[in-house]
């Protein structure tokens, strides 16, 4: 399996948030508003303008309802 770079990795991160919050539904107000984050921050981690802390990470599984590892699986 080939490894993901940095810049990649935060790529797939960000078309990963985007799909579950697809999924769910929700635009991008509507998920910063449920994980308490700035409106402008999902779009920055979606179009991976941004690397995202571990933080908003929680607070964003906790917001699509899904398990932080869900956020992460992706491949390349």
């Amino acid at each position: 399996m080939e490894e993901l770079n940095d810049e990649k990795f935060i790529v797939a991160f960000g078309k990963q948030l985007r799909n579950l919050r697809m999924q769910n539904k929700l635009s991008q107000e509507d998920l910063a508003n449920d994980a308490e984050i700035p409106i402008n921050q999902v779009g920055r981690i979606e179009r991976a303008e941004i690397k995202t802390s571990l933080s908003t990470i929680y607070r964003l599984s906790n917001a699509l309802k899904v398990k932080p590892k869900e956020l992460f699986d992706f491949e390349e």
